[in-house]
């Protein structure tokens, strides 16, 4: 039958509950620990990567309340969001009803798992009261000049008449209608995050505690390099383009130059050529494709001759320029040299449209372009590079870049990955952009004694036609702030990414109704000591909260540079080696999990599983592993009465064996202690979890074996605080059978003893002649004389001597005794 689960997690949350177990305030003089997971879109329930993410934070966060830190813990959800209004779309009904519901679903859920959350702090990004603070931060932007609107295009679906994000592009396609999608210019808002990319890059090198992977996905995001503008002349003109490489060495390999198909020089190449025609058609169906295909590394490359030559300015050879579709506008100057031999792109396309290739770094294993069955990117020595020729390429490459600045056909340059973030969403369930359109006064900001701009309560979702904002006379129509004449409101709403760039403030102030947070809370919590989420989240969520965090700080609202001290990133639940989905119908349901085995169970093997970081395999086996170890801790605390009422009339007493075995507890308590203490520091939950296994077998053996009762008690006790981070509901019960007073949340962490848990004994592998032959236990203080002395007395030794003279008695320095005959 085992414990009642139910009854007994029922029982605890409500105490929990009751008694407000959990809620914290700002204490200046007490040392504080703000342990946050990322917040979850209210989906409508829980998944096992939510379970896995959210068990993580909770065991440090109680271990560290144990600690006797001031513990911050709170949780929230990420409210806004496109398949809430997909969902008002399918069932006909309003996205702020659909969220609600999911949010009072998934929180009921989160409470059977019965993490410390301090509910008190909830936040929710779709209410007024949280996103009124999203268009002040917004309005404070568009003061500073960072906040500006400009023109960009983005996927457009005909028949549905709504754009569409990257992700709801399938194969070029509409997820919902399964029409060609094409790209549109529309007036976009936009956030000038690059004006932080200096600050962005160089602050890296303080999140030490980040994971290494996570740092240089972000720098390859910023995507920093140092190169050179070279400046090529179009032939019969005086017309540049302008090209941008970190390879400046390979110039003069260059055969062809590549424009983007946007490129604003492209169309004045082309312009009475006989190809003009059809390159326009190449370029309008290439540019209405959307951006998640062309943009594709596994999608090939398609390009067209111009009939336009550019003239090389190192060494005067007119070059074709081509324009083809995997150069982006985007990334550089919309313009590249192609040099294939030395760059596996430029080969692959030079190769399919019988463009020459040139080398000009030669390695032993390269001689000449006809041999070329890949690029060489590597390193080696100049050929056919003017004067140049001879020198390794390192060393050319500063050369070149100097000779170039002198003769004033380049420049060095500095160029970046990072473009500005574009926030607007042609959607409903979004914070509405806080702008009002005047004919007379042009782009206006609504004055912050009018905010929140609050969504309508009504509007009609039918997934044509654009924003239904769009459609909603009476929030549409306004009085301009300035002029008082008739107005327009922005219908676009913000990128949900800019609701979670900062809501780890807010927890800190949730009801503050005068700013986004209060000073003195944000300077005493911040920054977020721990910080736990999925490697997903490792560029765009972390780099915008990082933008955020330092417009902030030159506000002077907070005195901090960086948002989150430590990193982890958790991996994610398989099951049957894949992702769990719907689709796949490899769902485990937590619910049932928890009606069936408990949540203590389920967060017990979610622990064990696997170590954080790793990917986890469901296994139902490892579940019911997991509730029979539960079910045995829980039978250590029902026997321990009978083992405290033994009598000493048991046969076969021995007081020497009593002893032996309450100091051999003792030091089993202090082991345990030391490393599940040192394993939750460090994340290494698993090895935890196995240590009190190993522990608990130690209790049952002494317990059966020895009368010394005190020692058992003080084990059992160690074992429930030691495993209550982990599986609160039980340790709570099981405290309390004990006689603990107060809760176990409540006990101070124990603390090991160092004397006790050193050896005090040195056990010594012996050899006869190079292979094993014995074991001996000896003090450790036990001299090299008396060590020999014991050693060739013993009897299994002697047995293999058999009077034999010994030649050699060696004492290795790692325990080990080699004795020659």
């Amino acid at each position: 039958m085992g414990y009642n689960f139910k009854e007994i997690e029922k029982k605890w949350q409500e105490y929990w509950e009751r008694e407000k177990f959990f809620q914290v305030k700002t204490e200046p003089f007490r040392e504080k620990f703000y342990l946050l997971e990322m917040f979850p879109y209210p989906s409508g329930k829980i998944h096992m990567g939510h379970v896995r993410n959210y068990t993580i934070g909770d065991v440090l966060a109680r271990y560290k309340n144990m600690r006797g830190f001031n513990v911050l813990h709170p949780m929230g959800f990420d409210a806004f969001g496109q398949p809430a209004e997909n969902a008002a779309i399918k069932n006909n009904t309003d996205p702020r009803r659909w969220t609600i519901g999911c949010i009072d679903e998934m929180r009921r859920e989160l409470k059977r798992m019965g993490f410390s959350y301090d509910w008190t702090r909830e936040i929710s990004t779709c209410l007024p009261e949280y996103y009124k603070w999203n268009q002040w931060i917004f309005l404070r932007m568009f003061e500073k000049g960072l906040a500006y609107r400009k023109k960009a295009s983005v996927n457009w679906c005909p028949d549905c008449e709504t754009t569409l994000a990257n992700e709801e592009v399938i194969e070029g396609r509409c997820w919902r209608c399964k029409s060609n999608v094409i790209q549109k210019d529309l007036e976009q808002w936009f956030l000038k995050i690059t004006a932080y990319k200096e600050k962005l890059l160089e602050d890296l090198k303080h999140l030490v505690d980040w994971p290494e992977r996570v740092l240089l996905m972000q720098k390859n995001w910023l995507g920093m390099s140092e190169g050179v503008e070279i400046y090529f002349r179009l032939k019969d003109s005086e017309d540049v383009i302008t090209v941008f490489t970190t390879r400046v060495d390979t110039i003069f390999g260059a055969t062809y130059l590549v424009l983007a198909p946007e490129h604003p020089i492209l169309r004045k190449i082309i312009k009475g050529k006989p190809q003009e025609e059809k390159i326009v058609n190449f370029i309008e169906r290439v540019c209405s494709r959307p951006k998640t295909v062309y943009d594709s590394a596994e999608c090939s490359k398609e390009g067209m001759f111009t009939g336009g030559f550019a003239i090389n300015p190192v060494n005067n050879e007119e070059i074709p320029i081509w324009v083809a579709d995997y150069v982006l506008m985007e990334y550089g100057t919309g313009a590249i040299m192609a040099v294939p031999a030395h760059d596996q792109r430029d080969f692959l396309f030079a190769r399919e449209n019988n463009l020459p290739i040139r080398v000009v770094i030669q390695s032993q294993d390269y001689i000449q372009s006809s041999a070329l069955t890949e690029a060489y990117e590597g390193d080696g020595i100049q050929v056919d590079s003017g004067q140049f020729s001879g020198l390794p390429n390192q060393e050319a490459k500063v050369k070149i870049a100097q000779w170039m600045e002198e003769t004033g056909i380049g420049n060095k340059r500095c160029h970046w990955r990072l473009r500005d973030w574009l926030i607007s969403r042609q959607r409903f369930w979004g914070t509405p952009i806080p702008i009002i359109y005047c004919d007379r006064c042009g782009i206006v900001a609504v004055p912050e004694e009018d905010l929140p701009v609050e969504l309508p309560e009504r509007a009609l979702f039918t997934g044509k036609g654009g924003s239904p904002l769009g459609r909603v006379e009476s929030f549409i129509h306004t009085i301009c702030p300035r002029c008082k004449s008739s107005a327009r409101r922005e219908t676009d709403t913000m990128a949900t990414f800019f609701d979670s760039s900062w809501y780890f403030l807010r927890y800190c102030s949730p009801y503050c109704k005068d700013t986004p947070f209060k000073r003195e809370d944000v300077s005493y919590w911040l920054p977020v000591d721990q910080y736990i989420g999925g490697i997903e989240h490792a560029v765009l969520h972390l780099l915008y909260s990082r933008f955020f965090t330092k417009f902030l700080k030159d506000l002077g609202l907070i005195e901090f540079s960086e948002p989150f001290q430590k990193l982890l990133t958790q991996g994610m639940v398989l099951k049957d080696g894949e992702v769990m989905s719907k689709s796949k119908g490899n769902i485990v349901d937590p619910d049932g999990i928890i009606d069936n085995f408990g949540a203590d169970t389920l967060r017990l093997y979610i622990l064990f599983a696997a170590p954080p970081e790793d990917q986890m395999e469901w296994s139902q086996q490892g579940l019911i592993g997991a509730h029979r170890f539960l079910n045995r801790i829980f039978r250590l605390v029902e026997k321990e009465y009978r083992w405290t009422n033994k009598t000493k009339n048991t046969i076969a007493f021995k007081p020497d064996d009593d002893k032996e075995n309450r100091e051999k507890l003792l030091r089993k308590i202090h082991l345990t202690i030391k490393k599940v203490t040192e394993d939750i520091e460090s994340f290494k939950f698993n090895t935890a979890i196995a240590s009190m296994m190993e522990f608990v077998n130690e209790i049952y053996r002494v317990a059966e074996s020895a009368l010394n009762t005190d020692i058992i008690q003080e084990a059992i006790k160690i074992l429930v605080i030691l495993i209550s981070p982990f599986v609160p509901h039980i340790a709570e019960e099981m405290w309390r059978e004990l006689g603990g007073n107060e809760t176990v949340s409540k006990q101070g962490w124990p603390v090991y003893d160092s004397e006790i848990i050193k050896e005090n004994t040195i056990t010594y592998v012996i050899q006869v002649n190079g292979k094993v032959r014995s074991k001996i236990e000896l003090p450790i203080d036990t001299t090299e004389d008396k060590l020999r002395e014991v050693v060739l007395s013993d009897r299994k030794i002697q047995s293999w001597i058999i009077e034999k003279p010994v030649k050699k008695f060696i004492v290795v320095p790692n325990k080990l005794v080699n004795i020659v005959i």
